[in-house]
């Protein structure tokens, strides 16, 4: 359960062709466990800071557990730049906070991780666990079939791959949203857990659900309830 929600907020980049710019968005979830009776809700949000950056934040919390995530991030032509990582965790286990910064003068990641220190070479195309969500939209929207992203985690980075499976309808709260069908790429020999995601093909390709299943059959969902992008809300069919 802890790594579900971990990776829906690690949701719920690296270069890619012709990026658009970025749109602001807001949107907020419902969060559910198959086999527990709790449910709870998410929001993510991105938007435009004054000195030119971007801001993303993701935020949820259910009866046993709170977990809040913020990317500080610039676009520079094809490449998202990410400028600080927070996250914080409480309940579900062990409590857990990571800070890093990324000095793209000195090429360096420096911070702070579960209180241990962080020193990472820094490179191009390197970022962190909330900002290769927003390089992953725009590979879909941009058409790519599959994706590869080398994400920061702690004082490690690791590989994260995902392949396209094609189009689909997902009913929401906001109505049935036209989407793309995206999954998460593991070796089964080696994670046996299985993460789809849904964007709105219409809706600047938003999140608008998340599906994993752990390796002990456990399921987690988020589902889109509401959202704006670019100040338009959200409507399907």
């Amino acid at each position: 359960m802890r790594r579900a929600l971990l990776f829906a907020c690690a949701l719920l980049a690296l270069p890619f062709a012709q990026a658009a710019e970025l749109q602001p968005f807001s949107a907020s979830y419902t969060a559910d466990w198959k086999q527990l009776p709790m449910s709870g809700t998410a929001e993510r949000n991105l938007e435009k800071t004054s000195d030119g950056k971007w801001k993303l934040s993701f935020k949820a919390s259910m009866m046993i557990a709170s977990l809040s995530e913020e990317s500080t991030l610039t676009q520079d032509k094809d490449t998202l730049l990410p400028v600080s990582y927070h996250f914080e965790r409480g309940g579900l286990g062990k409590a857990k906070k990571s800070d890093l910064d990324f000095d793209w003068n000195t090429k360096m990641i420096t911070g702070t991780d579960r209180g241990d220190p962080v020193k990472v070479a820094l490179n191009r195309g390197m970022v962190d666990k909330s900002t290769y969500q927003l390089a992953l939209q725009q590979d879909v929207a941009a058409g790519k079939k599959s994706m590869s992203y080398q994400v920061v985690d702690g004082d490690e980075v690791d590989t994260y791959d995902f392949r396209v499976l094609g189009p689909e309808k997902v009913d929401t709260k906001a109505g049935k949203i036209d989407a793309i069908k995206v999954e998460r790429v593991r070796d089964p020999t080696q994670n046996k857990r299985i993460t789809v995601m849904w964007f709105a093909k219409d809706w600047d390709y938003l999140l608008v659900r998340l599906q994993q299943v752990e390796t002990d059959g456990k399921e987690y969902n988020i589902m889109l309830l509401n959202g704006t992008v670019n100040g338009k809300e959200v409507k399907g069919s």
